[in-house]
Protein backbone atom coordinates (compact mmCIF):
# COMPACT_ATOMS: atom_id res chain seq x y z
CA UNK A 1 0.00 0.00 0.00
CA UNK A 2 1.08 3.59 -0.59
CA UNK A 3 1.02 4.54 3.09
CA UNK A 4 3.84 3.53 5.44
CA UNK A 5 2.08 1.75 8.31
CA UNK A 6 4.81 2.18 10.92
CA UNK A 7 3.76 0.45 14.17
CA UNK A 8 3.48 2.51 17.33
CA UNK A 9 5.66 1.44 20.21
CA UNK A 10 4.20 -0.82 22.86
CA UNK A 11 5.24 0.13 26.39
CA UNK A 12 4.54 -2.18 29.32
CA UNK A 13 1.85 -0.42 31.42
CA UNK A 14 2.45 0.23 35.13
CA UNK A 15 -0.61 -1.83 36.05
CA UNK A 16 1.33 -5.02 35.29
CA UNK A 17 3.49 -4.57 38.38
CA UNK A 18 1.50 -2.28 40.70
CA UNK A 19 -1.99 -0.97 41.30
CA UNK A 20 -2.52 2.18 39.29
CA UNK A 21 -4.23 5.24 40.78
CA UNK A 22 -7.79 5.64 39.57
CA UNK A 23 -7.90 7.42 36.20
CA UNK A 24 -10.29 10.27 35.47
CA UNK A 25 -11.29 8.89 32.06
CA UNK A 26 -10.53 5.69 30.18
CA UNK A 27 -11.01 5.89 26.42
CA UNK A 28 -11.26 2.58 24.57
CA UNK A 29 -10.23 2.87 20.92
CA UNK A 30 -7.46 4.99 19.37
CA UNK A 31 -9.18 5.78 16.10
CA UNK A 32 -10.08 9.36 15.14
CA UNK A 33 -12.92 9.53 17.67
CA UNK A 34 -11.00 8.18 20.68
CA UNK A 35 -7.92 10.29 19.95
CA UNK A 36 -10.03 13.41 19.44
CA UNK A 37 -11.76 12.71 22.77
CA UNK A 38 -8.43 12.52 24.59
CA UNK A 39 -7.17 15.75 23.03
CA UNK A 40 -10.41 17.59 23.75
CA UNK A 41 -10.23 16.60 27.41
CA UNK A 42 -6.53 17.45 27.63
CA UNK A 43 -7.22 20.96 26.34
CA UNK A 44 -9.58 21.27 29.31
CA UNK A 45 -7.01 19.92 31.77
CA UNK A 46 -8.59 16.46 32.12
CA UNK A 47 -6.26 13.45 32.06
CA UNK A 48 -7.18 10.24 30.25
CA UNK A 49 -5.76 6.85 29.36
CA UNK A 50 -6.34 5.63 25.79
CA UNK A 51 -6.38 1.85 25.25
CA UNK A 52 -6.23 0.23 21.81
CA UNK A 53 -5.89 -3.42 20.84
CA UNK A 54 -3.79 -2.50 17.79
CA UNK A 55 -0.56 -0.61 17.16
CA UNK A 56 -1.02 0.97 13.71
CA UNK A 57 -3.36 3.49 12.17
CA UNK A 58 -6.39 2.18 10.28
CA UNK A 59 -5.50 0.11 7.24
CA UNK A 60 -7.13 1.49 4.09
CA UNK A 61 -8.42 4.98 3.41
CA UNK A 62 -11.78 4.36 5.18
CA UNK A 63 -13.33 7.75 6.07
CA UNK A 64 -12.04 10.26 3.53
CA UNK A 65 -14.60 13.11 3.38
CA UNK A 66 -14.27 15.68 6.18
CA UNK A 67 -16.89 18.41 6.38
CA UNK A 68 -16.45 22.09 7.16
CA UNK A 69 -17.90 21.67 10.67
CA UNK A 70 -15.61 18.73 11.45
CA UNK A 71 -12.61 20.70 10.18
CA UNK A 72 -13.54 23.59 12.47
CA UNK A 73 -13.56 21.17 15.40
CA UNK A 74 -10.25 19.65 14.30
CA UNK A 75 -8.92 23.21 14.17
CA UNK A 76 -9.74 23.67 17.85
CA UNK A 77 -8.05 20.34 18.59
CA UNK A 78 -4.89 21.53 16.85
CA UNK A 79 -4.81 19.47 13.62
CA UNK A 80 -7.16 21.37 11.30
CA UNK A 81 -4.48 23.30 9.42
CA UNK A 82 -2.38 20.17 8.93
CA UNK A 83 -5.41 18.34 7.52
CA UNK A 84 -6.24 21.24 5.20
CA UNK A 85 -2.67 21.45 3.91
CA UNK A 86 -2.56 17.73 3.08
CA UNK A 87 -6.15 17.18 1.97
CA UNK A 88 -7.80 17.71 -1.39
CA UNK A 89 -10.21 20.65 -1.14
CA UNK A 90 -13.47 20.43 -3.07
CA UNK A 91 -16.86 22.12 -3.05
CA UNK A 92 -18.56 21.14 -6.32
CA UNK A 93 -20.50 17.92 -6.83
CA UNK A 94 -21.73 16.66 -10.19
CA UNK A 95 -24.47 14.12 -10.81
CA UNK A 96 -24.64 12.20 -14.07
CA UNK A 97 -27.33 10.04 -15.62
CA UNK A 98 -25.80 7.84 -18.26
CA UNK A 99 -23.37 10.03 -20.19
CA UNK A 100 -25.11 13.31 -19.33
CA UNK A 101 -24.45 15.68 -16.45
CA UNK A 102 -27.90 16.51 -15.09
CA UNK A 103 -27.16 18.45 -11.90
CA UNK A 104 -24.28 20.14 -10.11
CA UNK A 105 -24.06 21.97 -6.79
CA UNK A 106 -21.66 24.27 -4.96
CA UNK A 107 -21.56 23.57 -1.22
CA UNK A 108 -19.91 26.86 -0.21
CA UNK A 109 -20.84 29.57 -2.72
CA UNK A 110 -19.90 32.50 -0.45
CA UNK A 111 -16.49 33.64 0.72
CA UNK A 112 -15.37 34.46 4.26
CA UNK A 113 -14.85 31.04 5.86
CA UNK A 114 -11.62 29.65 7.32
CA UNK A 115 -12.38 26.13 6.12
CA UNK A 116 -13.88 24.82 2.87
CA UNK A 117 -17.06 22.81 2.53
CA UNK A 118 -15.12 19.54 2.36
CA UNK A 119 -11.68 18.08 2.05
CA UNK A 120 -10.76 14.53 1.08
CA UNK A 121 -8.11 13.03 3.32
CA UNK A 122 -7.56 9.37 4.14
CA UNK A 123 -8.35 8.30 7.68
CA UNK A 124 -4.83 6.97 8.28
CA UNK A 125 -3.42 10.50 7.85
CA UNK A 126 -6.00 11.91 10.28
CA UNK A 127 -5.16 9.27 12.89
CA UNK A 128 -1.43 9.92 12.57
CA UNK A 129 -1.93 13.67 13.00
CA UNK A 130 -4.07 13.05 16.08
CA UNK A 131 -1.48 10.68 17.58
CA UNK A 132 1.21 13.31 17.01
CA UNK A 133 -0.99 15.94 18.65
CA UNK A 134 -1.87 13.67 21.60
CA UNK A 135 1.83 13.16 22.29
CA UNK A 136 2.10 16.90 22.93
CA UNK A 137 0.21 16.23 26.21
CA UNK A 138 2.43 13.62 27.93
CA UNK A 139 1.10 14.51 31.39
CA UNK A 140 -2.56 14.35 30.35
CA UNK A 141 -2.80 11.65 27.64
CA UNK A 142 -1.50 8.13 28.32
CA UNK A 143 -1.50 6.30 24.94
CA UNK A 144 -1.38 2.53 25.33
CA UNK A 145 -1.17 0.48 22.14
CA UNK A 146 -1.56 -3.31 22.14
CA UNK A 147 -3.70 -2.95 25.27
CA UNK A 148 -6.91 -4.86 24.62
CA UNK A 149 -9.86 -4.27 26.95
CA UNK A 150 -11.49 -7.67 27.48
CA UNK A 151 -13.90 -6.82 30.29
CA UNK A 152 -15.37 -3.96 32.26
CA UNK A 153 -17.65 -3.51 35.26
CA UNK A 154 -19.57 -0.32 36.07
CA UNK A 155 -19.47 -0.08 39.86
CA UNK A 156 -21.58 3.04 40.26
CA UNK A 157 -18.89 5.56 41.16
CA UNK A 158 -16.25 4.17 38.75
CA UNK A 159 -15.63 1.53 36.08
CA UNK A 160 -13.14 -1.32 36.44
CA UNK A 161 -11.44 -2.45 33.20
CA UNK A 162 -9.67 -5.74 32.52
CA UNK A 163 -6.88 -5.38 29.96
CA UNK A 164 -4.69 -7.86 28.09
CA UNK A 165 -1.20 -7.01 26.82
CA UNK A 166 1.71 -8.91 25.24
CA UNK A 167 3.15 -9.08 28.77
CA UNK A 168 0.00 -10.36 30.45
CA UNK A 169 -3.25 -9.03 31.96
CA UNK A 170 -3.85 -6.16 34.35
CA UNK A 171 -6.75 -4.02 35.57
CA UNK A 172 -7.39 -0.32 36.04
CA UNK A 173 -10.20 1.87 37.35
CA UNK A 174 -11.60 5.04 35.81
CA UNK A 175 -14.32 7.47 36.81
CA UNK A 176 -15.72 7.38 33.28
CA UNK A 177 -15.34 4.93 30.40
CA UNK A 178 -15.72 6.32 26.84
CA UNK A 179 -16.36 3.56 24.30
CA UNK A 180 -14.87 4.64 20.96
CA UNK A 181 -14.25 1.09 19.79
CA UNK A 182 -16.07 1.28 16.48
CA UNK A 183 -18.98 -0.34 14.72
CA UNK A 184 -18.03 -3.79 16.05
CA UNK A 185 -17.74 -2.42 19.61
CA UNK A 186 -16.73 -5.13 22.08
CA UNK A 187 -17.99 -2.81 24.83
CA UNK A 188 -21.45 -2.78 23.32
CA UNK A 189 -21.39 -6.57 22.86
CA UNK A 190 -20.38 -7.21 26.48
CA UNK A 191 -23.25 -5.01 27.65
CA UNK A 192 -25.77 -6.79 25.43
CA UNK A 193 -26.79 -3.56 23.72
CA UNK A 194 -28.37 -3.82 20.29
CA UNK A 195 -28.53 -1.30 17.48
CA UNK A 196 -31.93 -0.33 16.12
CA UNK A 197 -32.47 0.79 12.55
CA UNK A 198 -32.11 -0.63 9.08
CA UNK A 199 -29.49 -2.79 7.37
CA UNK A 200 -29.71 -2.82 3.59
CA UNK A 201 -28.86 -5.83 1.44
CA UNK A 202 -27.15 -3.73 -1.22
CA UNK A 203 -23.37 -3.78 -1.33
CA UNK A 204 -20.81 -1.40 -2.78
CA UNK A 205 -17.23 -2.06 -3.78
CA UNK A 206 -14.56 0.44 -2.72
CA UNK A 207 -11.54 0.55 -5.00
CA UNK A 208 -8.75 2.95 -4.05
CA UNK A 209 -6.41 3.19 -7.02
CA UNK A 210 -3.10 5.00 -7.41
CA UNK A 211 -2.56 6.59 -10.83
CA UNK A 212 -0.56 9.49 -12.24
CA UNK A 213 -3.13 10.43 -14.89
CA UNK A 214 -6.36 11.72 -13.39
CA UNK A 215 -9.66 9.99 -14.25
CA UNK A 216 -11.22 13.48 -14.11
CA UNK A 217 -9.47 14.37 -17.36
CA UNK A 218 -6.88 16.96 -18.27
CA UNK A 219 -8.14 19.60 -15.83
CA UNK A 220 -7.89 17.25 -12.83
CA UNK A 221 -10.52 19.28 -10.94
CA UNK A 222 -11.12 17.92 -7.42
CA UNK A 223 -14.86 17.37 -7.38
CA UNK A 224 -17.37 14.71 -6.36
CA UNK A 225 -18.76 12.83 -9.38
CA UNK A 226 -21.74 10.52 -8.98
CA UNK A 227 -23.29 8.47 -11.78
CA UNK A 228 -26.72 6.89 -12.04
CA UNK A 229 -26.72 4.13 -14.67
CA UNK A 230 -23.33 5.02 -16.21
CA UNK A 231 -22.33 3.39 -19.52
CA UNK A 232 -19.33 1.78 -17.80
CA UNK A 233 -21.51 0.22 -15.06
CA UNK A 234 -25.03 -0.09 -16.54
CA UNK A 235 -28.05 -0.27 -14.30
CA UNK A 236 -26.14 0.65 -11.16
CA UNK A 237 -24.47 3.61 -9.39
CA UNK A 238 -20.87 4.78 -9.15
CA UNK A 239 -18.93 7.47 -7.27
CA UNK A 240 -15.51 9.06 -7.84
CA UNK A 241 -13.42 11.09 -5.37
CA UNK A 242 -9.87 12.42 -5.57
CA UNK A 243 -7.55 11.88 -2.57
CA UNK A 244 -4.00 13.06 -1.81
CA UNK A 245 -0.94 11.26 -3.18
CA UNK A 246 -2.56 10.37 -6.54
CA UNK A 247 -5.10 8.08 -4.87
CA UNK A 248 -8.64 7.99 -6.28
CA UNK A 249 -11.67 6.45 -4.56
CA UNK A 250 -14.14 4.64 -6.82
CA UNK A 251 -17.36 3.17 -5.34
CA UNK A 252 -19.31 0.72 -7.48
CA UNK A 253 -22.73 -0.72 -6.70
CA UNK A 254 -22.76 -4.54 -6.85
CA UNK A 255 -25.40 -7.02 -7.93
CA UNK A 256 -27.83 -8.16 -5.20
CA UNK A 257 -26.46 -11.14 -3.32
CA UNK A 258 -22.92 -10.66 -4.64
CA UNK A 259 -20.18 -12.63 -2.85
CA UNK A 260 -17.94 -10.03 -1.17
CA UNK A 261 -14.93 -12.35 -1.24
CA UNK A 262 -15.24 -12.77 -5.00
CA UNK A 263 -15.93 -9.10 -5.70
CA UNK A 264 -12.60 -7.90 -4.25
CA UNK A 265 -10.48 -10.22 -6.41
CA UNK A 266 -8.32 -8.09 -8.65
CA UNK A 267 -9.10 -10.10 -11.77
CA UNK A 268 -12.75 -9.18 -11.31
CA UNK A 269 -12.17 -5.53 -10.40
CA UNK A 270 -9.60 -4.65 -13.09
CA UNK A 271 -12.08 -4.71 -16.04
CA UNK A 272 -14.48 -2.48 -14.09
CA UNK A 273 -11.79 0.10 -13.37
CA UNK A 274 -10.52 0.05 -16.96
CA UNK A 275 -14.07 0.72 -18.14
CA UNK A 276 -13.88 4.00 -16.17
CA UNK A 277 -10.28 5.16 -16.64
CA UNK A 278 -9.45 3.55 -19.98
CA UNK A 279 -5.91 2.39 -20.66
CA UNK A 280 -4.31 4.71 -18.10
CA UNK A 281 -1.99 2.67 -15.84
CA UNK A 282 -3.10 2.28 -12.24
CA UNK A 283 -2.30 0.28 -9.12
CA UNK A 284 -4.73 -0.98 -6.48
CA UNK A 285 -4.11 0.53 -3.05
CA UNK A 286 -7.12 -0.85 -1.16
CA UNK A 287 -10.19 -2.94 -1.98
CA UNK A 288 -13.19 -3.49 0.28
CA UNK A 289 -16.90 -4.27 0.14
CA UNK A 290 -19.44 -2.69 2.47
CA UNK A 291 -23.16 -2.87 3.17
CA UNK A 292 -25.35 0.10 3.93
CA UNK A 293 -26.32 0.30 7.58
CA UNK A 294 -28.39 3.06 9.22
CA UNK A 295 -28.46 2.03 12.88
CA UNK A 296 -27.92 3.47 16.36
CA UNK A 297 -28.12 2.72 20.06
CA UNK A 298 -31.30 3.82 21.79
CA UNK A 299 -29.13 5.47 24.47
CA UNK A 300 -25.52 6.67 24.30
CA UNK A 301 -25.05 7.07 28.08
CA UNK A 302 -25.24 4.01 30.34
CA UNK A 303 -24.20 4.98 33.85
CA UNK A 304 -20.46 5.63 33.78
CA UNK A 305 -20.09 4.14 30.27
CA UNK A 306 -20.58 6.54 27.35
CA UNK A 307 -20.60 5.62 23.66
CA UNK A 308 -19.30 7.86 20.87
CA UNK A 309 -18.74 7.52 17.13
CA UNK A 310 -19.43 4.25 15.34
CA UNK A 311 -19.84 2.39 18.64
CA UNK A 312 -23.02 4.50 19.10
CA UNK A 313 -24.28 4.93 15.53
CA UNK A 314 -23.48 3.75 12.01
CA UNK A 315 -24.61 5.26 8.71
CA UNK A 316 -24.00 4.40 5.08
CA UNK A 317 -21.02 6.30 3.66
CA UNK A 318 -22.87 8.37 1.06
CA UNK A 319 -23.22 11.85 2.53
CA UNK A 320 -20.03 11.75 4.64
CA UNK A 321 -21.91 11.46 7.94
CA UNK A 322 -19.99 8.74 9.79
CA UNK A 323 -16.64 10.21 10.82
CA UNK A 324 -18.03 13.74 10.76
CA UNK A 325 -20.87 12.74 13.07
CA UNK A 326 -18.43 11.07 15.45
CA UNK A 327 -16.25 14.17 15.67
CA UNK A 328 -19.36 16.19 16.54
CA UNK A 329 -20.06 13.66 19.30
CA UNK A 330 -16.70 14.51 20.83
CA UNK A 331 -17.27 18.24 20.44
CA UNK A 332 -20.54 17.86 22.36
CA UNK A 333 -19.28 15.51 25.05
CA UNK A 334 -15.86 16.92 25.95
CA UNK A 335 -16.86 20.19 27.61
CA UNK A 336 -19.76 18.55 29.43
CA UNK A 337 -17.68 15.75 30.89
CA UNK A 338 -14.96 18.23 31.92
CA UNK A 339 -17.56 20.41 33.67
CA UNK A 340 -18.99 17.42 35.54
CA UNK A 341 -15.54 16.21 36.61
CA UNK A 342 -14.65 19.71 37.82
CA UNK A 343 -17.84 19.92 39.88
CA UNK A 344 -19.14 22.82 37.77
CA UNK A 345 -22.16 20.89 36.49
CA UNK A 346 -24.40 18.03 37.66
CA UNK A 347 -24.02 14.56 36.20
CA UNK A 348 -27.39 15.13 34.56
CA UNK A 349 -25.55 17.31 32.04
CA UNK A 350 -24.19 14.11 30.48
CA UNK A 351 -27.75 13.06 29.68
CA UNK A 352 -27.96 16.05 27.35
CA UNK A 353 -25.09 14.52 25.36
CA UNK A 354 -27.42 11.58 24.82
CA UNK A 355 -30.33 13.88 23.94
CA UNK A 356 -28.42 16.12 21.54
CA UNK A 357 -26.24 13.57 19.78
CA UNK A 358 -29.01 10.96 19.56
CA UNK A 359 -30.92 13.68 17.74
CA UNK A 360 -27.93 14.39 15.52
CA UNK A 361 -27.36 10.74 14.65
CA UNK A 362 -31.08 10.21 13.99
CA UNK A 363 -30.96 13.11 11.53
CA UNK A 364 -27.90 11.58 9.86
CA UNK A 365 -29.62 8.20 9.65
CA UNK A 366 -32.75 9.74 8.15
CA UNK A 367 -30.77 11.47 5.41
CA UNK A 368 -28.56 8.46 4.82
CA UNK A 369 -31.54 6.08 4.56
CA UNK A 370 -33.27 8.40 2.10
CA UNK A 371 -30.15 8.46 -0.07
CA UNK A 372 -29.88 4.68 0.04
CA UNK A 373 -33.52 4.19 -0.82
CA UNK A 374 -33.22 6.53 -3.82
CA UNK A 375 -30.07 4.81 -5.08
CA UNK A 376 -31.51 1.31 -4.56
CA UNK A 377 -35.35 1.58 -4.64
CA UNK A 378 -37.13 -1.25 -2.85
CA UNK A 379 -40.59 -1.15 -4.48
CA UNK A 380 -41.91 -0.73 -8.03
CA UNK A 381 -43.39 2.67 -7.10
CA UNK A 382 -40.06 3.93 -5.72
CA UNK A 383 -38.26 2.57 -8.78
CA UNK A 384 -40.71 4.42 -11.03
CA UNK A 385 -40.24 7.65 -9.08
CA UNK A 386 -36.46 7.38 -9.41
CA UNK A 387 -36.64 6.60 -13.13
CA UNK A 388 -38.94 9.55 -13.81
CA UNK A 389 -36.88 11.94 -11.66
CA UNK A 390 -33.74 10.96 -13.57
CA UNK A 391 -35.50 11.30 -16.93
CA UNK A 392 -36.91 14.73 -16.12
CA UNK A 393 -33.66 16.00 -14.60
CA UNK A 394 -32.06 16.22 -18.04
CA UNK A 395 -34.11 19.31 -18.93
CA UNK A 396 -36.36 20.17 -15.97
CA UNK A 397 -34.63 22.13 -13.14
CA UNK A 398 -37.25 21.19 -10.52
CA UNK A 399 -36.47 17.48 -10.96
CA UNK A 400 -32.74 17.91 -10.40
CA UNK A 401 -33.20 18.56 -6.71
CA UNK A 402 -35.02 15.24 -6.40
CA UNK A 403 -31.84 13.35 -7.27
CA UNK A 404 -30.36 11.99 -4.06
CA UNK A 405 -26.80 10.73 -4.33
CA UNK A 406 -26.14 11.43 -0.66
CA UNK A 407 -27.23 14.65 1.07
CA UNK A 408 -23.90 15.88 2.36
CA UNK A 409 -23.13 16.34 6.04
CA UNK A 410 -24.22 19.53 7.78
CA UNK A 411 -24.28 20.27 11.54
CA UNK A 412 -27.70 19.64 13.06
CA UNK A 413 -29.62 22.25 15.01
CA UNK A 414 -30.21 21.76 18.73
CA UNK A 415 -32.95 24.38 18.78
CA UNK A 416 -35.61 23.78 21.42
CA UNK A 417 -33.54 21.36 23.50
CA UNK A 418 -32.93 21.61 27.21
CA UNK A 419 -29.72 23.64 27.37
CA UNK A 420 -30.73 26.44 25.01
CA UNK A 421 -32.55 29.59 26.13
CA UNK A 422 -35.45 30.11 23.70
CA UNK A 423 -35.16 33.09 21.39
CA UNK A 424 -35.20 34.18 17.76
CA UNK A 425 -32.35 35.57 15.68
CA UNK A 426 -30.62 35.17 12.36
CA UNK A 427 -28.66 32.38 14.04
CA UNK A 428 -31.15 30.96 16.55
CA UNK A 429 -30.19 29.23 19.81
CA UNK A 430 -29.10 25.67 19.11
CA UNK A 431 -27.37 26.50 15.81
CA UNK A 432 -23.73 25.69 15.19
CA UNK A 433 -21.84 28.95 14.75
CA UNK A 434 -21.26 30.25 11.22
CA UNK A 435 -17.67 31.39 10.86
CA UNK A 436 -16.62 34.87 9.71
CA UNK A 437 -13.30 36.69 9.15
CA UNK A 438 -12.18 39.31 11.67
CA UNK A 439 -9.39 41.84 12.02
CA UNK A 440 -8.04 42.77 15.45
CA UNK A 441 -5.11 44.54 17.06
CA UNK A 442 -2.92 41.45 16.50
CA UNK A 443 -3.92 40.99 12.87
CA UNK A 444 -6.42 38.81 11.04
CA UNK A 445 -8.42 36.17 12.86
CA UNK A 446 -11.60 34.13 12.55
CA UNK A 447 -14.70 34.10 14.70
CA UNK A 448 -14.36 30.38 15.36
CA UNK A 449 -10.81 30.94 16.69
CA UNK A 450 -12.12 33.48 19.19
CA UNK A 451 -15.23 31.58 20.30
CA UNK A 452 -14.66 27.84 20.36
CA UNK A 453 -13.43 26.17 23.55
CA UNK A 454 -15.17 28.15 26.28
CA UNK A 455 -18.38 30.01 27.04
CA UNK A 456 -18.04 33.26 25.10
CA UNK A 457 -20.27 36.34 24.93
CA UNK A 458 -20.03 38.17 21.59
CA UNK A 459 -21.52 41.57 20.83
CA UNK A 460 -22.12 42.41 17.17
CA UNK A 461 -22.24 46.13 16.39
CA UNK A 462 -23.24 48.82 18.88
CA UNK A 463 -23.75 46.76 22.05
CA UNK A 464 -22.81 46.93 25.72
CA UNK A 465 -21.61 43.64 27.21
CA UNK A 466 -21.81 43.00 30.96
CA UNK A 467 -18.79 41.71 32.85
CA UNK A 468 -19.53 38.16 34.04
CA UNK A 469 -16.75 36.45 36.04
CA UNK A 470 -15.26 33.49 34.18
CA UNK A 471 -16.94 34.41 30.88
CA UNK A 472 -14.92 35.54 27.85
CA UNK A 473 -16.23 38.65 26.06
CA UNK A 474 -15.40 39.91 22.59
CA UNK A 475 -16.80 42.78 20.55
CA UNK A 476 -17.34 43.04 16.80
CA UNK A 477 -17.31 46.55 15.30
CA UNK A 478 -17.27 48.42 18.59
CA UNK A 479 -14.65 49.52 21.12
CA UNK A 480 -14.44 48.37 24.74
CA UNK A 481 -11.96 47.28 27.39
CA UNK A 482 -12.20 43.64 26.24
CA UNK A 483 -10.89 42.17 22.93
CA UNK A 484 -12.60 43.85 19.97
CA UNK A 485 -12.42 43.13 16.26
CA UNK A 486 -13.54 44.56 12.94
CA UNK A 487 -15.89 42.40 10.85
CA UNK A 488 -13.91 41.93 7.64
CA UNK A 489 -16.19 42.81 4.69
CA UNK A 490 -19.00 42.93 7.29
CA UNK A 491 -19.50 39.15 6.95
CA UNK A 492 -19.99 38.70 10.71
CA UNK A 493 -22.64 41.44 10.94
CA UNK A 494 -24.54 40.09 7.93
CA UNK A 495 -24.54 36.57 9.35
CA UNK A 496 -25.47 37.43 12.93
CA UNK A 497 -27.24 40.80 12.75
CA UNK A 498 -26.12 44.26 13.85
CA UNK A 499 -26.93 45.13 17.46
CA UNK A 500 -27.30 41.55 18.73
CA UNK A 501 -25.47 39.69 21.50
CA UNK A 502 -24.82 35.94 21.34
CA UNK A 503 -23.74 33.55 24.07
CA UNK A 504 -21.85 30.59 22.64
CA UNK A 505 -21.28 27.24 24.31
CA UNK A 506 -17.76 25.76 24.35
CA UNK A 507 -18.67 23.63 21.32
CA UNK A 508 -19.55 26.70 19.28
CA UNK A 509 -23.34 26.24 19.42
CA UNK A 510 -25.44 29.29 20.24
CA UNK A 511 -27.12 28.84 23.62
CA UNK A 512 -28.76 32.29 23.98
CA UNK A 513 -29.34 35.49 22.02
CA UNK A 514 -29.94 38.96 23.52
CA UNK A 515 -30.40 42.51 22.35
CA UNK A 516 -27.72 45.19 22.53
CA UNK A 517 -27.69 45.60 26.33
CA UNK A 518 -28.06 42.24 28.11
CA UNK A 519 -27.77 42.29 31.87
CA UNK A 520 -25.27 40.20 33.80
CA UNK A 521 -28.17 38.34 35.43
CA UNK A 522 -29.64 37.38 32.02
CA UNK A 523 -26.30 36.11 30.78
CA UNK A 524 -25.56 34.16 33.98
CA UNK A 525 -28.98 32.54 33.87
CA UNK A 526 -28.45 31.43 30.24
CA UNK A 527 -24.93 30.20 30.96
CA UNK A 528 -26.07 28.24 34.02
CA UNK A 529 -28.92 26.74 32.04
CA UNK A 530 -26.40 25.56 29.43
CA UNK A 531 -24.46 23.93 32.29
CA UNK A 532 -27.52 21.97 33.39
CA UNK A 533 -28.86 24.15 36.21
CA UNK A 534 -32.46 23.59 35.07
CA UNK A 535 -32.15 19.82 34.63
CA UNK A 536 -33.78 17.40 37.08
CA UNK A 537 -31.27 16.69 39.83
CA UNK A 538 -30.58 13.57 41.82
CA UNK A 539 -30.39 14.66 45.45
CA UNK A 540 -27.73 12.04 46.10
CA UNK A 541 -25.56 12.62 43.06
CA UNK A 542 -21.96 13.70 43.41
CA UNK A 543 -21.15 16.40 40.89
CA UNK A 544 -17.43 16.59 41.65
CA UNK A 545 -14.85 13.91 41.04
Amino acid sequence: MAYDYTPFEYVAPPGLTATEPRHKVAIVGAGPIGLAMAIDLALRGVASVVLDDNNVVSVGSRAICWSKRALEIFDRLGVGTRMLDKGVTWRVGRNFHGDDEVYSFDLLPEEGHKYPAFINLQQYHVEQYLVDRAREFPDLIDLRFNNKVVGHDDRGDHVRLEVETPDGPYSIEAEYYIACDGAGSATRTRMGLDFTGQTFEEQFLIADIEMEDSPFGDEDVPERWFWFDPPFHPGKSALLHMQPDNIYRIDLQLDPGADAGEEVKEEKVIPRIKAIVGDKPFRFDWLSVYKFRCIKLDRFVHGRVIFAGDSAHVVSPFGARGGNGGIQDIDNLGWKLAAVLAGDAPRALLDTYDEERSHGSAENILNSARSTNFMTPKTPIKALFRAEALRLAHDQPFARKLLNSGRLSLPCSLEGMALQTPGSAQVPPGSAMPDAPLHGPDGDSWLLDEVQGSFTLVGFGDVILPDVPGLRRIGINHRADYPCFIATNRHALRRYGDGRTYLFRPDGHVCAVFGNQPTAAEVITARDRALGADLPQDDNEETAA
